[in-house]
């Protein structure tokens, strides 16, 4: 049976408890329930931004309880809770915190027009007053996981000791593997590639408050603030001006592979990978043109640390997100 074919028809084992998956981005939350049954009540909203800090945590549990209407499933039944979210992540008294650059306006300020002053917005703490099981990770590091396990980062269902997820979509992220143990870090937050300084380009401002980071220059939203003014209001219309011929677009797109290029022969060069699975919304709906590009960035650069290393597309697709979440709590 492929990978695919095993996440399609996922079931927990008869008698287990049914879990609440929990994938958390910068522009919308995704919850289902997971049980015998399989995967089912997915129920999907933009991201909380609005109100009093614990606005996220209170707008997840009341979408666990929707998604378990759905599935007609009781929510005292729910035995755990896995969040997979963006971060990073600030430990409050051990709950995690999200300082996350696209959700908290308090960060980088009035400039990225969040409608928001939150340094942080509370996640851990309202979901444990709540639930008795709650594992929160950072969304790399699930997607990573469900990659491991049921994507393009295992051979033969054996997971790959030295590997890497990343996500180009609103933000950049990573999950990080070397010799068989996921990298977290003293606060969860190891593999917050998308905040490194690769290039002295210094046009975009980060919602975490850089100036000219990976993620300020060719995250989606960045792609959006670079280039309205030049008649590419989002990723997606800047690709399709580049799919019709525009020079102008194939430029653009030419400069952000070169900076996700950098970041990605970074990872190599620093934890001698032998493959990266690419995901998020930018680069899957864009990924037969962006991969070639990507790997034209990485091929040939010190050849001792960059040969055997593949970049493929994520075995997972548009659901590692909700896999990840599973990935955590099964």
């Amino acid at each position: 049976m492929t990978s695919n074919g095993l996440v399609d028809g996922f079931k927990l084992p008869p008698g287990a408890a049914p879990v609440a998956c929990v994938d958390i981005g910068g522009t919308k939350v995704a919850v289902n329930i997971v049980d015998q049954q399989g995967a089912r009540g997915k129920v999907v909203e933009p991201t909380a931004t609005q109100g009093t800090p614990d606005a996220l945590g209170q707008q997840i549990i009341r979408l666990v309880g929707q998604s378990c209407a759905l599935a007609g499933v009781a929510p005292n039944t729910v035995a755990k809770v896995g969040v997979s979210s963006c971060g990073p992540f600030v430990l409050n008294r051990g709950m995690v915190e999200l300082a996350a650059p696209n959700i908290c306006g308090g960060l980088a300020g009035l400039a990225r027009g969040l409608p928001n002053d939150w340094k942080t917005a509370l996640l851990e703490a309202p979901l444990r007053a709540v639930f008795a099981h709650v594992r929160v990770e950072n969304d790399g590091i699930g997607a990573l996981e469900a990659e491991r396990r049921w994507g393009a980062l295992q051979v033969a269902g054996v997971p790959m000791a030295n590997c890497a997820y990343v996500t180009w979509s609103t933000g950049i992220g990573t999950g990080l593997c070397v010799d068989g143990h996921v990298l977290r870090g003293k606060n969860g937050n190891s593999g917050h590639a998308g905040h490194i300084f690769v290039s002295d380009n210094l046009d975009a401002l980060c919602g975490c408050g850089n100036v000219g980071d990976v993620e300020g220059l060719v995250a989606g939203n960045a792609i959006a603030r670079r280039f309205a003014a030049q008649g590419y209001p989002d990723a997606a219309m800047l690709f399709k001006a580049a799919y019709a011929g525009d020079t102008g677009a194939v430029a653009i797109i030419d400069a952000l592979c070169e900076v996700m290029g950098r970041m990605l022969y970074n990872l190599i060069a620093t934890l001698d990978l032998e493959r990266i699975s690419i995901g998020g919304s930018v680069y899957w709906h864009h990924r037969d043109y962006l991969l070639p590009r990507l790997q034209a960035h990485v091929q040939g650069k010190l050849p001792a640390l960059t040969n055997g290393c593949e970049l493929v597309s994520a075995g997972l697709g548009e659901r590692v997100g909700d896999f990840g979440a599973l990935a955590l709590v099964v």
